[in-house]
Protein backbone atom coordinates (compact mmCIF):
# COMPACT_ATOMS: atom_id res chain seq x y z
CA UNK A 1 0.00 0.00 0.00
CA UNK A 2 1.42 3.75 -0.71
CA UNK A 3 0.50 5.94 1.74
CA UNK A 4 -0.11 9.90 0.20
CA UNK A 5 -0.98 12.67 2.31
CA UNK A 6 -2.35 15.64 0.53
CA UNK A 7 -1.06 19.25 1.41
CA UNK A 8 -3.07 22.11 -0.20
CA UNK A 9 -4.84 25.09 1.45
CA UNK A 10 -8.35 24.19 -0.73
CA UNK A 11 -10.22 21.54 0.75
CA UNK A 12 -11.91 21.02 -3.28
CA UNK A 13 -8.92 20.55 -4.49
CA UNK A 14 -8.18 17.80 -1.64
CA UNK A 15 -11.54 16.13 -2.41
CA UNK A 16 -10.67 15.89 -6.18
CA UNK A 17 -7.48 14.06 -5.62
CA UNK A 18 -9.38 11.28 -3.82
CA UNK A 19 -9.78 10.24 -7.51
CA UNK A 20 -6.62 9.11 -7.34
CA UNK A 21 -7.54 6.02 -5.30
CA UNK A 22 -10.05 4.97 -7.91
CA UNK A 23 -7.31 4.81 -10.61
CA UNK A 24 -4.92 2.90 -8.53
CA UNK A 25 -6.18 1.11 -5.52
CA UNK A 26 -3.13 0.48 -4.36
CA UNK A 27 -3.06 4.23 -3.04
CA UNK A 28 -4.28 5.13 -0.02
CA UNK A 29 -4.89 8.48 1.24
CA UNK A 30 -3.80 8.39 4.54
CA UNK A 31 -4.38 12.85 5.21
CA UNK A 32 -4.96 15.93 4.94
CA UNK A 33 -3.47 19.24 5.41
CA UNK A 34 -4.23 22.76 4.79
CA UNK A 35 -1.14 24.35 6.42
CA UNK A 36 2.68 24.68 6.32
CA UNK A 37 2.50 23.34 10.33
CA UNK A 38 -0.32 20.81 9.78
CA UNK A 39 1.60 19.27 6.74
CA UNK A 40 4.71 19.17 8.64
CA UNK A 41 3.05 17.65 12.11
CA UNK A 42 0.94 15.26 9.73
CA UNK A 43 4.06 13.45 7.96
CA UNK A 44 5.99 13.59 11.14
CA UNK A 45 2.29 11.65 12.55
CA UNK A 46 1.45 9.63 9.68
CA UNK A 47 4.85 9.03 7.75
CA UNK A 48 3.11 8.73 3.89
CA UNK A 49 5.54 7.60 1.72
CA UNK A 50 4.14 10.12 -0.79
CA UNK A 51 2.90 13.60 -0.08
CA UNK A 52 1.60 15.76 -2.47
CA UNK A 53 2.57 19.36 -1.57
CA UNK A 54 1.08 22.74 -3.20
CA UNK A 55 3.38 25.72 -2.76
CA UNK A 56 1.77 28.52 -1.65
CA UNK A 57 -0.15 27.54 1.66
CA UNK A 58 -1.73 30.40 4.44
CA UNK A 59 1.28 30.11 7.45
CA UNK A 60 4.21 29.33 4.65
CA UNK A 61 5.07 27.42 1.86
CA UNK A 62 5.53 24.36 1.08
CA UNK A 63 8.81 24.41 -0.12
CA UNK A 64 9.32 25.49 3.38
CA UNK A 65 7.39 22.34 4.61
CA UNK A 66 9.03 20.13 2.08
CA UNK A 67 12.68 20.70 3.74
CA UNK A 68 11.71 20.46 7.02
CA UNK A 69 9.71 17.55 6.50
CA UNK A 70 13.00 15.87 4.90
CA UNK A 71 14.86 16.72 7.88
CA UNK A 72 13.15 14.16 10.12
CA UNK A 73 12.03 11.94 7.45
CA UNK A 74 14.57 12.01 4.64
CA UNK A 75 12.90 8.59 2.41
CA UNK A 76 9.67 10.47 1.99
CA UNK A 77 8.93 11.55 -1.33
CA UNK A 78 7.39 14.80 -2.34
CA UNK A 79 6.04 15.85 -5.59
CA UNK A 80 4.93 19.44 -5.92
CA UNK A 81 1.55 20.13 -7.39
CA UNK A 82 0.22 23.60 -8.11
CA UNK A 83 -0.63 26.43 -10.39
CA UNK A 84 2.55 27.91 -10.10
CA UNK A 85 5.41 27.54 -12.99
CA UNK A 86 7.97 30.11 -12.30
CA UNK A 87 11.32 28.80 -12.79
CA UNK A 88 12.58 29.86 -9.33
CA UNK A 89 9.88 28.56 -7.37
CA UNK A 90 10.68 25.12 -9.12
CA UNK A 91 14.33 25.33 -9.06
CA UNK A 92 13.90 26.51 -4.66
CA UNK A 93 11.54 22.96 -4.95
CA UNK A 94 13.97 20.82 -6.10
CA UNK A 95 16.88 22.12 -3.69
CA UNK A 96 14.95 21.86 -0.72
CA UNK A 97 14.67 18.09 -1.65
CA UNK A 98 11.39 17.57 -3.93
CA UNK A 99 10.73 14.68 -6.51
CA UNK A 100 9.01 16.11 -9.36
CA UNK A 101 6.80 19.27 -9.94
CA UNK A 102 3.53 18.72 -11.73
CA UNK A 103 0.94 22.04 -12.61
CA UNK A 104 -2.43 21.32 -11.36
CA UNK A 105 -4.14 20.90 -14.71
CA UNK A 106 -2.28 17.77 -14.38
CA UNK A 107 -4.50 14.67 -15.16
CA UNK A 108 -5.42 12.37 -12.27
CA UNK A 109 -3.46 9.38 -14.22
CA UNK A 110 -0.91 11.69 -15.21
CA UNK A 111 -0.68 12.20 -10.72
CA UNK A 112 -0.58 8.53 -10.67
CA UNK A 113 1.92 7.70 -12.76
CA UNK A 114 4.11 10.37 -11.11
CA UNK A 115 3.52 8.67 -8.05
CA UNK A 116 4.96 5.14 -9.12
CA UNK A 117 7.75 7.12 -11.24
CA UNK A 118 9.25 8.93 -7.92
CA UNK A 119 8.43 6.01 -5.43
CA UNK A 120 11.09 3.90 -8.14
CA UNK A 121 14.01 6.89 -7.78
CA UNK A 122 12.81 8.91 -11.00
CA UNK A 123 12.12 12.45 -11.03
CA UNK A 124 8.96 13.87 -12.90
CA UNK A 125 7.97 17.36 -14.22
CA UNK A 126 5.45 19.14 -16.11
CA UNK A 127 6.74 20.12 -19.43
CA UNK A 128 5.84 23.58 -19.33
CA UNK A 129 8.00 23.50 -16.33
CA UNK A 130 10.67 21.68 -17.76
CA UNK A 131 11.37 24.27 -20.35
CA UNK A 132 11.29 26.66 -17.82
CA UNK A 133 14.02 25.03 -15.40
CA UNK A 134 16.48 24.25 -18.40
CA UNK A 135 15.80 28.21 -19.52
CA UNK A 136 17.24 28.72 -15.87
CA UNK A 137 19.78 26.20 -16.59
CA UNK A 138 20.89 26.64 -20.30
CA UNK A 139 24.73 27.77 -20.61
CA UNK A 140 24.81 31.19 -21.85
CA UNK A 141 27.57 30.99 -24.40
CA UNK A 142 25.82 28.19 -26.24
CA UNK A 143 27.92 25.49 -25.42
CA UNK A 144 27.13 22.31 -24.28
CA UNK A 145 27.66 21.91 -20.80
CA UNK A 146 27.92 17.79 -20.77
CA UNK A 147 31.18 18.70 -22.90
CA UNK A 148 32.67 19.17 -19.48
CA UNK A 149 32.05 15.62 -18.33
CA UNK A 150 34.56 12.73 -18.77
CA UNK A 151 33.09 9.99 -20.22
CA UNK A 152 32.52 8.04 -17.36
CA UNK A 153 30.42 10.51 -15.62
CA UNK A 154 28.57 11.11 -18.67
CA UNK A 155 27.37 7.23 -18.30
CA UNK A 156 26.75 7.85 -14.89
CA UNK A 157 24.81 10.82 -15.85
CA UNK A 158 22.96 8.91 -18.32
CA UNK A 159 21.72 6.43 -15.59
CA UNK A 160 20.90 9.02 -13.08
CA UNK A 161 18.53 10.74 -16.06
CA UNK A 162 16.74 7.11 -16.17
CA UNK A 163 16.07 7.55 -12.31
CA UNK A 164 18.15 5.31 -10.95
CA UNK A 165 19.76 5.32 -7.54
CA UNK A 166 23.26 5.10 -6.57
CA UNK A 167 23.14 1.36 -5.91
CA UNK A 168 21.18 0.60 -9.04
CA UNK A 169 23.95 3.20 -11.33
CA UNK A 170 26.51 0.93 -9.58
CA UNK A 171 25.06 -2.03 -10.18
CA UNK A 172 24.70 -1.10 -14.16
CA UNK A 173 28.12 -0.08 -14.54
CA UNK A 174 30.11 -2.53 -12.39
CA UNK A 175 30.86 0.34 -10.28
CA UNK A 176 30.43 0.24 -5.87
CA UNK A 177 27.92 2.86 -4.51
CA UNK A 178 30.57 4.90 -3.14
CA UNK A 179 32.59 5.53 -6.34
CA UNK A 180 28.97 6.07 -8.43
CA UNK A 181 28.30 8.57 -5.39
CA UNK A 182 31.64 10.46 -6.21
CA UNK A 183 31.36 10.34 -9.70
CA UNK A 184 27.88 12.42 -9.21
CA UNK A 185 29.48 15.05 -6.90
CA UNK A 186 31.69 15.89 -9.15
CA UNK A 187 29.14 15.76 -12.28
CA UNK A 188 27.09 18.32 -9.55
CA UNK A 189 29.86 20.67 -9.27
CA UNK A 190 31.19 20.67 -13.42
CA UNK A 191 27.50 20.92 -14.24
CA UNK A 192 26.90 24.03 -11.54
CA UNK A 193 24.06 22.21 -10.53
CA UNK A 194 22.85 21.21 -6.62
CA UNK A 195 20.49 18.36 -7.01
CA UNK A 196 19.68 15.05 -8.81
CA UNK A 197 17.03 16.43 -10.60
CA UNK A 198 18.85 19.29 -11.92
CA UNK A 199 21.55 16.82 -13.73
CA UNK A 200 19.46 15.27 -15.16
CA UNK A 201 17.39 18.06 -16.59
CA UNK A 202 20.41 18.70 -18.10
CA UNK A 203 21.62 15.97 -19.76
CA UNK A 204 17.78 15.56 -21.02
CA UNK A 205 18.49 18.77 -22.66
CA UNK A 206 21.35 18.45 -23.53
CA UNK A 207 22.04 14.89 -24.54
CA UNK A 208 21.49 14.97 -28.40
CA UNK A 209 24.01 17.43 -28.65
CA UNK A 210 26.52 15.43 -26.91
CA UNK A 211 29.51 14.04 -28.13
CA UNK A 212 28.28 10.95 -27.18
CA UNK A 213 29.35 7.87 -24.45
CA UNK A 214 32.79 7.09 -25.81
Amino acid sequence: MIKLLLVDDHPVVRDGLHRIQDLEPRIQIVGEAGTMLSAVEAARRLHPDVILMDVRLPDGDGIEACRQIKVFLPEVHILFLTSFADNQLVLAAMAAGADGYLLKESGAQRIVDAIHCILNGGTVFDPVIARKVMGKLRSGDGTNPLDALAAHERRVLAEVAQGKTDKEVAVALNLTTKTARNYLDRIFTKLKVHTRTEAALVFTRFSQRSRGLE
